[in-house]
């Protein structure tokens, strides 16, 4: 009886297994329409009695504002592009100011592990979670581009209530299209990301104001982000 469960874990284990590459690879090929946060959020609001809104449309990283992925790495990411996958002198430097000075534990999720916890995880702080999301990261790091990575992370990442990615960003608080997007709208979008529910783009206070401008001195220091090859 034992080793026919024995058998059974170590076949369901294989199928998972396969099946995550699997679902990897598709995705970096295939448009993400919806991820497992949309429908929570979906699940969220009719808990709440409140009528459901869903925005997102799916558009290539080319039909984005340049100035997009310039923000989201000044203001998330600033080594996404020479880390492969996770930021070890952040995270270092997170544990040293937790130790020595009694600051608060910082998360320092690159923009890879918040792509990774998006689309393939739910929301959550267990130690599973954070285990699978470490195992999906690398697997998007191996088999993604960088390019294929921050193209998804723009079109799925929370930009507000109801709001996935940069197209239906632009479209509900801006009234344009992601591609006629200024470097200030790219930064003050940016600025929105540690809570895209409590603050707004499309009415920012003087709090949102600060963070814009700290944001665009930072894109100062960032290249133009690469064209795929």
């Amino acid at each position: 009886m034992i080793k026919k469960i024995w058998k059974i874990a170590r076949w369901t284990m294989a199928l998972l297994f396969i099946s995550s590459i699997l679902i990897v690879v598709a995705y970096r090929f295939l448009p993400v329409y919806f991820t497992p946060l949309m429908i929570a959020r979906c699940f969220e609001q009719i808990e709440d009695g409140r009528k459901i809104k869903l925005y997102h449309e799916w558009i290539p990283l080319s039909r984005m504002s340049a100035s997009m992925p310039v923000a989201v790495m000044a203001s998330e990411d600033q080594r996404f592009l020479t880390h492969h996958g996770f930021d070890y002198e952040a995270i270092e430097l997170a544990a040293k100011e937790h130790m020595q000075k009694g600051k608060k534990l910082r998360g320092g999720s690159t923009i890879s592990q918040q792509t990774a916890k998006n689309v393939f995880l739910w929301q959550g702080r267990s130690w599973v979670r954070k285990g699978l999301e470490a195992y999906f990261t690398f697997l998007i790091e191996i088999l993604w581009s960088k390019q294929r990575i921050m193209e998804v992370y723009l079109n799925s990442i929370e930009m507000g209530d109801g709001i996935y990615g940069v197209q239906a960003c632009a479209e509900r608080n801006f009234g344009i299209d992601a591609w006629n997007l200024t470097r200030s709208d790219c930064a003050l979008i940016a600025a929105t990301l540690p809570n895209p529910r409590k603050f707004s783009s499309k009415s920012p206070g003087p709090y949102m104001r600060k963070r814009l401008r700290q944001i665009e001195h930072q894109m100062t220091f960032i290249s133009a982000f690469p064209k795929e090859h």
